[in-house]
């Protein structure tokens, strides 16, 4: 028994043969996460800070728009983005389907996260940066954000974490990301060990910001 589970889920000879297309697959997952995060990180800035508006003509949409797009499962979006809209005439490809949908869902949660940072950000540090001369946009930029980023870095951590792994998702799309290519080996090979050593390599990567989010955490909790 023992022996077949490593025939067919730790063979290392079948992972070394298949090495070279999970490592084109590992390049196309960490560059999709190089792209997909700091869209996020725009899209969910631009979010948190036209919530600050006044006007509910700006406020109202606002919040439809996050509610919709954190409601909406990434997976149905990355779909419909990806099969519906060349009926329509709009063929984003895989990557303009995956840069979108991921844009659109993560860009929301980080929205809310990073809008809850400016919130806990006291009205008084803009007003004492304005009285030492900053124009509003300068204030805003070098005294709230950097406090309002620091005092929501293990939820920001934790949802970067969650948008790394929701990368896998790009291979339904047949982005050749490493998933993709996991199954396209054990498709030819007729051995989940290609998907164990997919996994392992997830592990591998995310396994520092798992730490780090706990050591945040922990700050965090003890400066309480």
């Amino acid at each position: 028994m023992l022996e077949d589970f490593v025939d067919n889920f730790l063979n290392i000879e079948i992972v070394l043969r298949a090495w070279p297309i999970l490592a084109r697959g590992l390049g196309q997952t960490l560059l999709l996460s190089a792209v997909v995060v700091p869209l996020g990180l725009l899209g969910g800035m631009a979010i948190a800070l036209l919530s600050r508006s006044r006007s509910p003509w700006v406020r109202l949409p606002l919040a439809v728009w996050t509610d919709t797009f954190r409601s909406l499962p990434p997976l149905v979006l990355l779909i419909f983005l990806y099969a519906g809209l060349p009926f329509l005439g709009i063929d984003l490809g895989p990557w303009g389907a995956v840069a979108l949908a991921f844009f659109l869902n993560t860009g929301a949660y980080y929205g809310e996260v990073l809008r809850a940072g400016l919130d806990s950000v006291a009205a008084g540090q803009m007003e004492a940066a304005r009285a030492l001369g900053l124009r509003p946009w300068l204030a805003l930029w070098l005294v709230v954000i950097p406090q309002a980023v620091r005092n929501v870095l293990p939820d920001l951590v934790s949802n970067t974490l969650e948008v790394v792994k929701l990368t896998s998702l790009a291979s339904v799309v047949a982005m050749p990301e490493l998933l993709f290519q996991a199954r396209q080996a054990q498709s030819v090979t007729y051995n989940a060990s290609p998907i164990v050593a997919a996994a392992l390599a997830y592990f591998i990567i995310l396994w520092p910001v798992v730490r780090l989010l706990s050591r945040l955490e922990n700050k965090a909790i003890a400066g309480r």
